[in-house]
Formats: C-alpha cells, structure tokens, sequence
C-alpha cells in the first residue's frame, strides 16, 4: 500500500483532518442488478432523512464546510463530492451507474457522509503527501478545471490526482483497473472511521470480488 502523509500546514489549520486509508485487489465489472437495488435503497434513505435545510446541520457535513472555510475556500461553491452527492439525491436525481468500485465508492460516501476517493493504485506514482493546493493546474473528472486552491489536494511523484471535492481522469477506476486505493476522509477526527471502514469492506465484499485489503489511518 502507498505511503500517505499530511503535510503540516494543513494539520495545523485542520488539525481534526485524517483519513481511512484502504488498498485491496478488485475484479471491475458493470453495474449488478443487485448493486443497482442497493443503490435505489439508498436514494430512498437519503430523500425520506434528508432535506436541504437539514443536510448542512450533519455533523459530518459540518465539521468538512468549516474545514474549508478555515482553509480559506467557500464551501458553497466548491462543495465536497459527499455533499455534492447528497443534494443530487435530495433533489431526486438518482445516482449513475458506473461500474462496481464507483457505485460501491458513492454508496459508501452518502452512507458515510464523508467524501471517499476510489482511485486506481497502479496509477499512484510514488508515495502520497495531502497538502493545501496552490495556484495549479487541475482537472476534476467530468468538471473541467477546477480551482485546487486552499482545499486539501492528494498528490504523487507526478502531481495532484484528487481532492475531497473531485478526483482526476489520470487516476480514475477503468476496466483495466486490479488494484484499488481507497480514502475516506474525515474533517472530525478519528471518531467513526473504524465504522466506516467496516462498512466499506462489508460493501466491497459482497458486491465485489475483493481480496488482500490493507488499511492504515493516516492522522
């Protein structure tokens, strides 16, 4: 599994900011009947807990639009892929079906309510450092350039692949795809993740042929 470390200056600004660090094996495949009713059963919890107004008083959700503010970036215009997620689902648009890791990836983050990174680890070069992105080029999948500046950003020998806000194409999941890096990320410490992770190996488990996972917490 990789190396991930968190640059000071972002721990000292967020200092509740750490992460679920999850590397397994992974058979890609097309979006299962059984996968595609989970996730109809999920839309279905989000629209009958959820709504606009109460989404933003989650804990979670919360705790990670402070941590951008206090990093210095608008929340409301660049929202967190979990938040993001969440209101497409109040709103009663449903999720898409992408293949078996990404389904299992956004199930997984709108359970959570964290944002969670399914990233191609063969695609990874080198060791991971999460810092404060910079004035820099970024592309976000299916977004276009986006603004990195002052939100936490995942970067390699080769530069920025993610954020909590939108990863990129370069490490994106493929059908070409074996092994998978996985980030669930907190802005409220510890508390919780352990949970998280069981609920991210329960889910991969059963909607996936899985194997040899590893996991670090990375704080």
């Amino acid at each position: 599994m990789k190396k991930v470390v968190l640059s000071k200056d972002l721990k000292e600004k967020v200092p509740d900011y750490c992460l679920a660090v999850m590397s397994f094996e992974i058979k890609i495949e097309g979006t299962s009947d059984s996968l595609k009713d989970e996730i109809r059963k999920v839309e279905n919890e989000v629209i009958k807990d959820l709504t606009l107004e109460n989404l933003l008083k989650q804990p979670r959700i919360e705790a990670a639009r402070v941590g951008y503010r206090r990093l210095g970036k608008d929340p409301s215009r660049y929202r967190l892929a979990t938040e993001a997620l969440l209101r497409r689902l109040i709103k009663g648009n449903g999720l898409y079906f992408i293949n078996n890791a990404v389904d299992i990836g956004n199930i997984l983050s709108v359970r959570t309510q964290r944002s969670v990174a399914v990233l191609d680890e063969d695609k990874i070069i080198g060791d991971i450092l999460i810092r404060i992105g910079e004035e820099e080029p970024y592309e976000g999948i299916g977004r276009g350039n986006i603004n990195i500046k002052n939100i936490p950003v995942y970067c390699d020998q080769i530069g920025p692949f993610g954020t909590p806000t939108s990863d990129t194409p370069r490490t994106r999941i493929t059908e070409q795809t074996s092994n998978v890096l996985l980030f669930i990320t907190s802005f409220n410490g510890k508390d919780g993740l352990e949970e998280d992770v069981t609920m991210a190996k329960e889910l991969f488990t059963h909607f996936a042929e899985v194997s040899n996972f590893s996991l670090e917490i990375v704080e």
